[in-house]
């Protein structure tokens, strides 16, 4: 064989050999959370579920690259050029506004996508058009609780003679009149309508006044110790009143506990909604599913998914966020066109003495 050809095959034997050994590289997903500060058991809890899917992953190499963004604009800014120096492939996490409104131009810039399970600022996503970020959303918007409401419980009450009152809070009473708005729209009326004091140790007169406008439902904008207390002081006159109220009826009982049958419009409880193999996994490493864990768990999922397919298919990792619908630990998660949830995530739920029950898939 000529000297020539024989060094030619050495060299490609060699460059062979060295691409046999070189490790390859490894996706690299950042994590951005409030990891010191008054919001750092939320952010424990987001990367503790990161951390545990991460693990589970073992097709291909992963690097999750953890940033405290302080929850502060300065924060934010300062994990983005981070993950930009590092070539992150995406970027999971973010709890707070200033923070990801801060990141956001700095890793559109650098095309990294950014899934966050924790901001429901409307304007994250409706200004995506004109902003051009690569953001994800896996929690609900801000809206999606009214928008639940007209969905979910105006076609139950539209034979009932309802009622709506709100604790005087900007929570209680835009739900109140976003709930009100809906309702009229589609040619319904309430019998009632009034903004009560909140927190008083009991609401005769509330009660009352809806008994003698013959109310049998009543919407309340307020938090569940007020609902709770309406709840009992009803049962106390013999008045068969429903209560139903938002997500803020999930909060853990002070005194009082809700009535039998008061309904709630709710995002799921994530840690109920985990396959029971993620649960397995979680509790044998000594982790609870509180809070962010399960959010942060299926982000990570969703993260790995992407750039796998990614790769495989050639094309950016955005184009397969946009795209793909994706399997997760709680549940199918597919985007809209704005980077929000295709589906609301809001339920129904019903009290039965001791929890809150789903009364729709």
């Amino acid at each position: 064989m000529p000297r020539r050809i024989r060094l030619l095959l050495t060299g490609l034997l060699s460059i062979s050999a060295v691409a046999a050994v070189t490790p390859a590289r490894a996706d690299i997903i950042g994590l951005a959370a409030p990891l010191s500060g008054s919001s750092s058991l939320l952010g424990q809890q987001l990367r503790t579920g990161a951390e545990a899917a991460a693990k589970t992953i073992t097709d291909r190499p992963i690097t999750l690259d953890v940033q405290d963004d302080l929850c502060t604009a300065e924060g934010g800014t300062a994990a983005a050029q981070r993950f930009v120096e590092a070539k992150a492939d995406i970027v999971i996490g973010f709890l707070c506004t200033d923070a990801i409104n801060a990141a956001m131009p700095i890793l559109s810039q650098a095309g990294i996508p950014v899934l966050t399970p924790g901001v429901r600022t409307n304007s994250l996503t409706d200004t995506r058009e004109k902003t051009g970020w690569p953001i994800y959303r896996i929690a609900p918007r801000d809206n999606a609780e009214e928008q639940a409401l007209a969905t979910l419980l105006l076609p139950l009450w539209r034979e009932a003679l309802f009622a709506i009152v709100d604790d005087g809070t900007i929570y209680g009473r835009n739900l109140a009149e976003s709930f009100r708005a809906a309702a009229e729209a589609t040619g319904l009326k309430p019998v009632f309508v009034d903004t009560y004091r909140p927190q008083l140790e009991n609401q005769v007169g509330l009660i009352g006044r809806l008994k003698r406008a013959g109310a049998t439902h009543v919407f309340v904008g307020g938090d569940r110790e007020d609902v709770a207390i309406m709840g009992r002081d009803a049962s106390q006159i013999d008045y068969d009143l429903i209560l139903a109220g938002g997500e803020a009826l999930r909060a853990a009982t002070v005194n009082t506990t809700p009535a039998v049958g008061t309904l709630m419009i709710a995002p799921p409880d994530w840690s109920t909604e985990a396959t029971t193999e993620t649960l397995l996994q979680l509790r044998s490493a000594g982790i609870e599913p509180d809070g962010y864990v399960m959010p942060g768990y299926a982000a990570t999922e969703i993260a790995a998914k992407a750039i796998a397919d990614a790769n495989a298919k050639g094309e950016p990792t955005r184009s397969i966020l946009d795209a793909e619908t994706f399997s997760t630990a709680i549940g199918t998660i597919r985007f809209n066109e704005k980077g929000d949830l295709a589906a609301n995530p809001y339920r129904l739920y019903r009290f039965d003495g001791s929890q809150f029950v789903g009364l729709n898939p």
